[in-house]
């Protein structure tokens, strides 16, 4: 149950960093800001049902580790913003 909550967590959080994005003003730097936050975000959700469907124990560290880097990028950018 746990692995379904935290899915569409993850799912919101993509949903919800678009829908900032969106917000975001038309300059260059608005549109390149909107365009990394979606990649980061949807990234995520992503990357958490890979992990899910993983086939052993080291497979889901090995792409729960993948992750990190652009979790770091979400929380810089979600930042930004306020």
């Amino acid at each position: 149950m746990e692995n379904e909550k935290l899915k569409n967590r993850t799912k919101e959080f993509a949903h919800r960093c678009v829908k900032l994005s969106m917000a975001l003003l038309e300059t260059a730097l608005g549109k390149h800001v909107r365009r990394q936050l979606i990649r980061c975000s949807t990234s995520v959700a992503s990357n958490y049902r890979a992990a899910c469907i993983a086939q052993s124990k080291a497979s889901f560290i090995s792409k729960v580790k993948y992750c990190p880097g652009r979790n770091r990028r979400i929380i810089f950018l979600v930042g930004v913003h306020y």
